[in-house]
């Protein structure tokens, strides 16, 4: 009956309302049909003979007021052709006028070629237009994907990594869930479903939060906009307002898929058409990482001995990169090295066939008295570089956020850049990027007016710096990506099975990353007092998830078990094989926490398919060939990695999997 109304007054306003046109207030273009509804004063998107929405329309705020394109009373529609990054294609624009508002122009851009539409909207005022919220996307009833029971999801995707947070697929049963950069909302039975999420992370924190109409367990409304500014994107405050003569929303990505996956893959592809990831002409790094078992017990002579472990034990036999190489970092600790030691250490690496890496945390201040001199820092004390937030100090996982455009930051940058670069440091390993990424009450720059505007001067000043180096984040936002090779899917994850299946939890949502970095990393891997199974489960999702880092203590004085362990789980060159830097992804997407079979197709046709039991029972599973993509007709030659164990099937097959472990089959067409 709302709606009703609503619409009833639209045609009231449009019957009393003298609507110019530039042009038509529609456009077809290959597989799409776009549409200005007078009745709704919104716009309807075709996508074939799929309704991707109905009833479109932007919302903005205006100081307090939340202001929508449906209340303007003056439209207009322009159309162009435009050639882009995404290829030729037309842009079809819908621009809002009246009396005491900015100018609203929403402009869609579809591609023939592509499966899914971009969206975005300015805002544009004879003086200033200031708003830090803005949302591209509304729909308040969304397309039915016919799903049946729970089969219908919609996956949390988290802003960061930190905090042990978790992605998650919730079936259509709350009553609103917001996640951040994007979402699938998908019928898991069929895996048809629409993904929705922000294309560029220049200036904005983007969200999409949708509601449920719970008794029916089907979706109800959606919203995609730019402005969260909340406990999960680790702020105290309100997201930064944008202020200028004309301002802009985060394009959004909208599109429906036969595959929700394949829909998240155009996720990631279309970022990093957006954002080219940073590049990379070398093999997936292989090595190890001094946080997994040493910490802060790492001294000079230990990190020799690992390196020289590594040489006499696993360089030569199978685990190495492509390149034959081996990237050994230092963690946390390296400063209770001299410099000569630094030093000494590259050059044994280097001896052994090695890269050596090294560890900052660039936004971070870990000390506790704001009137310290920041070391290298032009003699600024910690106080003058805080972001603050209502007048505070922000803290996060015990370190102080800092501004990461002051001066004094950059030029700590350049100093400890100089330092690596003069030792020989060629891989960097930067932690606690979030704290850099906060709203605050202002910046050094007055230019920067949110978290991450200042986040990006920050990533820029990396890019000058450490550009040369081989990047990692580890703590950080997903986006924006371009500037590091990797970036570690989840928070830390160690040696048992739930360390595992933690960082299982990322790939299961996640894997898709590796379009807009070069690697997902999922941390280091470590073996000790673990069972064997927990051990082939840990190496396992090592490989599958992207570089493949350990993190034991192959010391002299270190566990001998370990060191075997070593010797028989990271030497296994069929596992090794695997571990090309391209990530598996799901074959279902409704776990209760995460996912436990994966797939991964090579172009010659070969299939790689992992199934991982995180229980302390036996699992035994009937796998359908169809179901995990390969072709129900044909017959198979299987081969399980871990054990050699050869077999065939055709149609299905049947896997028991020990408790706390995992099989990893190699399935190759007849």
């Amino acid at each position: 009956m709302v709606k009703k109304v609503f619409s009833l007054l639209s045609l009231f306003v449009a019957a009393t309302t003298l609507v110019a046109c530039c042009n038509s207030s529609s456009l077809s273009e290959g597989q799409w049909t776009i549409s200005f509804d007078e009745q709704s004063s919104a716009i309807d998107l075709s996508q074939g003979d799929n309704i991707l929405a109905n009833d479109l329309y932007a919302t903005y705020c205006n100081g307090e007021r939340l202001v929508s394109s449906r209340e303007y009373t003056h439209r207009s529609f322009k159309q162009s052709s435009i050639n882009d990054v995404f290829g030729a294609g037309k842009v079809f624009s819908v621009v809002y006028t009246a009396e005491g508002l900015p100018t609203l122009t929403q402009s869609f851009y579809i591609y023939p070629h592509l499966d899914y539409l971009l969206t975005d909207f300015t805002l544009q005022a004879d003086s200033t237009v200031a708003s830090n919220y803005m949302a591209p996307v509304n729909i308040d009833s969304v397309q039915s994907l016919d799903a049946q029971g729970d089969a219908l999801r919609m996956l949390f995707v988290p802003f960061d990594n930190d905090c042990w947070i978790r992605y998650a697929s919730h079936p259509a049963r709350f009553a609103s869930l917001t996640s951040y950069e994007v979402t699938a909302m998908f019928n898991n039975d069929s895996r048809c479903g629409y993904v929705v999420g922000s294309v560029e992370h220049d200036a904005w924190k983007t969200a999409i939060t949708t509601t449920c109409d719970t008794l029916a367990g089907t979706f109800a409304s959606l919203r995609c906009y730019g402005g969260v500014a909340d406990s999960l994107t680790r702020d105290s405050k309100p997201h930064g307002t944008l202020k200028a003569a004309s301002i802009k929303s985060p394009k959004v990505m909208l599109g429906r898929f036969a595959d929700w996956r394949d829909g998240l893959d155009t996720y990631g592809e279309a970022n990093a058409l957006v954002a080219p990831p940073k590049a990379w002409d070398k093999a997936v790094p292989f090595g190890w990482n001094s946080w997994g078992a040493l910490q802060f017990d790492l001294t000079y002579d230990k990190a020799i001995e690992v390196s020289d472990f590594y040489r006499d034990h696993l360089q030569c036999n199978n685990f190495h990169n492509a390149d034959t190489l081996v990237y050994t970092g230092l963690d946390s600790g390296w400063n209770s090295f001299t410099e000569d030691q630094l030093r000494a250490f590259v050059e044994r690496c280097k001896a052994n066939g090695q890269v050596a890496g090294i560890y900052w945390t660039p936004f971070v201040h870990w000390g506790r008295n704001p009137h310290q001199y920041i070391e290298h820092g032009d003699g600024y004390q910690f106080k003058d570089v805080y972001l603050y937030a209502n007048g505070k100090h922000q803290t996060l996982d015990g370190g102080r956020a800092i501004d990461p455009t002051h001066p004094a930051i950059e030029a700590t940058m350049k100093y400890f850049s100089d330092l690596f670069t003069r030792l020989g440091y060629e891989y960097v390993k930067l932690d606690f990027m979030t704290h850099g990424a906060m709203e605050a009450d202002s910046w050094y720059r007055p230019e920067i007016q949110t978290g991450i505007q200042a986040y990006n001067y920050g990533l820029n000043l990396i890019e000058k710096y450490f550009g040369h180096m081989y990047i990692n984040f580890s703590i950080s936002p997903a986006f924006p990506a371009q500037y590091a090779q990797s970036r570690r899917i989840a928070c830390d994850a160690w040696n048992k099975i739930k360390d595992t299946e933690y960082t299982l939890n990322a790939l299961s949502y996640g894997w898709w990353l590796d379009k807009p970095y070069q690697f997902n990393d999922p941390d280091h891997i470590v073996l000790r007092n673990a069972t064997e199974g927990e051990n082939r489960a840990r190496v396992t999702s090592g490989v599958i998830t992207g570089i493949f880092i350990c993190g034991d203590d192959f010391s002299a004085g270190g566990a001998e078990v370990d060191k075997l362990r070593a010797k028989k789980f990271l030497t296994n060159a069929e596992i090794i094989s695997i571990a090309n830097g391209v990530s598996f992804r799901p074959v279902e997407g409704c776990g209760e926490r995460s996912e436990n079979q994966f797939i991964r197709f090579e172009e010659d046709g070969t299939a790689y398919y992992a199934i991982f039991n995180y229980t302390d029972s036996p699992l035994n599973a009937t796998v359908d060939m169809q179901r995990i993509g390969l072709d129900a007709e044909a017959t198979y030659a299987m081969r399980e990695l871990w054990s050699g164990v050869e077999s065939e099937a055709a149609a299905s097959f049947q896997v028991e999997v020990p408790a706390a472990d995992v099989a990893i089959f190699r399935i190759i067409k007849k």
